[in-house]
C-alpha cells in the first residue's frame, strides 16, 4: 500500500533501503502466497488480470517498528487480508471517539 501522506513522518528516512532488503529477503515474492512481484494475477472481483505490486507490511501495524522480523513482503491481496481485522478494530475505535 502506498504510504499515506500524513503517515510519512512515522517512517525512517532510510525506508526505501529497508524495503529493498525485505524484498530481497523474500526473493521478490509474496511471503504469504508466493506470487511474484510485477506478475499478473486474475482478480476474481473484477474479472480482469491485475498487476501484482509487493508492499511491505508491518506485522504489528506500527510504522516506526521497522526491524526485519516485523516486516513482510506481501502482495496487495495478502496485505489487505492481513490488515482487515486491524482496520475493523481501528475503525470501531475511531467511531467511539
Amino acid at each position: 500500500m502506498p504510504i499515506k501522506l500524513e503517515n510519512r513522518k512515522l517512517y525512517p528516512k532510510n525506508w526505501k533501503k529497508i524495503r529493498e532488503k525485505i524484498l530481497e529477503r523474500a526473493g521478490d515474492r509474496c511471503e504469504f502466497c508466493g506470487v511474484g512481484n510485477h506478475t499478473f494475477r486474475y482478480n476474481e472481483r473484477t474479472g480482469r488480470l491485475a498487476r501484482v505490486v509487493l508492499t511491505i507490511a508491518h506485522l504489528d501495524h506500527t510504522p516506526e517498528h521497522c526491524s526485519p522480523d516485523n516486516l513482510r513482503a506481501l502482495c496487495q491481496h495478502c496485505h489487505n487480508r492481513y490488515d482487515a481485522v486491524h482496520r475493523v478494530k481501528t475503525s470501531k475505535n475511531n467511531k467511539n471517539k
